[in-house]
């Protein structure tokens, strides 16, 4: 139940609303938002826990399906950014061969806007510039490709 506590806590207030929880476990769990000294923080998140464990699970089955969730979407959405990076990557390194196939594969990309950005992205790498069309080239790769989970 600690572990479940700590998630509980570290969740923003906004997401903690949604969730469906015992009142006198959402009290506590505000208690301990306020506390900052870390032992007195940590002997409140183990009267937390111990509080949690005096309600049926079941109390906490919404709270544990929500938290699932929301580490699966996580678990996508850092998927993605990868996937748009190894991208970005072969693009720069690989030239045309990587931008032919990912026009092939998307052909509502700006094709003149993509070599730009790959032909400035470069010159910055190469002239140890800060990576303005760099990231540029993601945000653009990110729009194009629908990986858009910002």
């Amino acid at each position: 139940m600690l572990a479940l506590a700590e998630q509980l806590v570290a969740l923003t207030p906004n997401r903690l609303g949604q969730i469906e929880l015992p009142d006198d476990v959402r009290a506590e769990i505000a208690h301990v938002r306020g506390i900052r000294a870390h032992g007195a923080r940590k002997r409140q998140m183990a009267y937390l826990a111990k509080l949690m464990r005096r309600h049926d699970e079941d109390a906490f089955a919404a709270a544990q399906a929500a938290l699932g969730e929301n580490h699966e979407r996580r678990r996508q959405e850092h998927a993605a950014l990868q996937r748009l990076e190894t991208l970005r990557e072969r693009l720069l390194d690989q030239g045309d061969d990587a931008l032919g196939e990912l026009i092939a594969q998307y052909p509502q990309i700006d094709r003149q806007h993509l070599r730009s950005l790959i032909r400035q992205a470069r010159i910055e790498r190469d002239a140890n510039k800060p990576p303005r069309a760099y990231r540029d080239l993601f945000r653009a790769l990110r729009e194009w490709t629908g990986e858009d989970h910002s």
